[in-house]
C-alpha cells in the first residue's frame, strides 16, 4: 500500500443514502449483512471508487454476543461475520476488474467494535465497562478468529474508549499471531474517552510486535490535530485518522445532530497529512462526499511534498 493512504467512509451513512431500511436497532449494520448484503457490498464498492485505499467490513456491531440475543443461531452468528469479509473481497475483486489499476489494491481491514458497540448505550464514547478483562477476552476473541480466517488482511480493533480494551485486544492479537491496528476514540484533542494520554496508550502497547499502526477515530474534527502530534511525538508507527463529520451522537434515539464547524473536511484532511498522518478516512456521518475529499486532500499533500523536496535539491 502507498505511504500516504485514504481509509473509506462510515457504513450506516453510506447505507442510508442507498435507501437501506431502518438501522435505528441494537444490531445496527449487522442487521444489513442478514438481510441486505448487496447493500454492504455497493458501499464498499462505492468507496472504492471515491478513492478508498483500504476499507472497513461490516462487522463493527457483528458480536456473537449480540447476534444471538437478536435470534440468530450461533452458526448463522458466525456465518454472517465471515459473511463481511467476503462481501468486501467479492466487492473489491469487481471493482479491481474495472480500474485502471494505477490505484492501489485495497486493503482488508476486519472490524472488531468495542464492548460498548454491543451495549449499544453509547458506551464505546465513554469506557469504564462493569466487566473483568477475562470477560472481554471472551466477548471478542472468536469474532476476530472468524475475520483472520475469512482472509481480513488487517484485524482493525476501532473505537476503543480505553487503553484497557486495547490491551485485551492486542493480547488476542499476539496470541493468534496475526496482525492487527488500534483505534482510539478520544474526548479531546489528548486523551482517550476514558482519560489516557496517547503516550500512556503507546508506551503500554510498545512491546506488541503485531500492531502495526495506532490511530484516532469516531472522534470531533476538531481534536484529530493535537491527536496526531502527540502520537507521532512518541511512537514510529504509522498513524491513521478517520473521525465523524463533527456531528453529535444521541444514544437513546441512536441519531446524529449538528453541523460541526465551517471548516470542510478536505481542509482538515490536508492538516492531518501535513502534521504526520499516514492514512485518512472518514467515521459516523462521513459518506463518498468526504472520502472523496480525503483522495484531493492526499494528492495535494503529495504535491506540495514534491514542491519542496525539488526546492531543498
Amino acid at each position: 500500500m502507498n505511504e500516504y493512504f485514504v481509509i473509506d467512509g462510515a457504513m450506516s451513512s453510506a447505507l442510508e443514502e442507498l435507501h437501506c431500511p431502518s438501522l435505528n436497532n441494537k444490531l445496527w449494520t449487522a442487521s444489513v449483512l442478514a438481510k441486505y448484503p448487496e447493500l454492504i457490498k455497493q458501499v464498499h464498492y462505492n468507496y472504492f471508487e471515491a478513492g478508498a485505499d483500504c476499507g472497513i467490513t461490516a462487522s463493527y456491531q457483528a458480536s456473537i454476543p449480540g447476534l444471538l440475543e437478536a435470534g440468530y443461531s450461533l452458526a448463522e452468528a458466525e456465518h454472517f461475520i465471515t459473511l463481511s469479509v467476503d462481501l468486501f473481497k467479492q466487492a473489491r475483486e469487481e471493482w479491481w476488474q474495472n480500474a485502471d489499476h494505477t490505484r492501489t489494491y485495497p486493503l482488508c481491514l476486519g472490524s472488531v467494535g468495542p464492548y460498548g458497540a454491543y451495549l449499544a448505550d453509547g458506551s464505546e464514547y465513554r469506557g469504564h465497562y462493569k466487566i473483568s478483562d477475562q470477560e472481554l477476552y471472551n466477548f471478542h476473541k472468536r469474532r476476530i478468529e472468524l475475520l483472520h480466517e475469512a482472509g481480513a488482511d488487517i484485524i482493525l480493533f476501532e473505537t476503543d474508549p480505553s487503553l484497557r480494551e486495547a490491551l485485551v485486544e492486542a493480547q488476542i492479537g499476539e496470541e493468534l499471531g496475526l496482525d492487527y491496528w488500534i483505534s482510539f476514540s478520544c474526548r479531546d484533542s489528548h486523551h482517550t474517552n476514558e482519560g489516557q494520554t496517547m503516550a500512556e496508550c503507546v508506551q503500554a502497547l510498545s512491546a506488541y510486535s503485531h500492531l502495526k499502526a495506532i490511530g484516532i477515530n469516531c472522534t470531533d474534527p476538531r481534536h484529530i490535530l493535537g491527536l496526531i502530534e502527540d502520537l507521532v511525538r512518541v511512537t514510529d508507527l504509522p498513524v491513521f485518522v478517520y473521525p465523524n463529520s463533527g456531528e453529535v451522537y444521541d444514544p437513546v434515539t441512536k441519531t446524529w445532530s449538528g453541523k460541526g464547524d465551517q471548516v470542510s473536511f478536505g481542509d482538515y484532511a490536508y492538516t492531518w497529512y501535513k502534521a504526520g498522518a499516514k492514512g485518512v478516512g472518514g467515521c459516523c456521518t462521513t459518506t463518498e462526499k468526504h472520502i472523496k475529499q480525503v483522495a484531493a486532500a492526499r494528492d495535494r499533500f503529495l504535491q506540495m511534498k514534491d514542491i519542496k523536496q525539488i526546492h531543498i535539491k
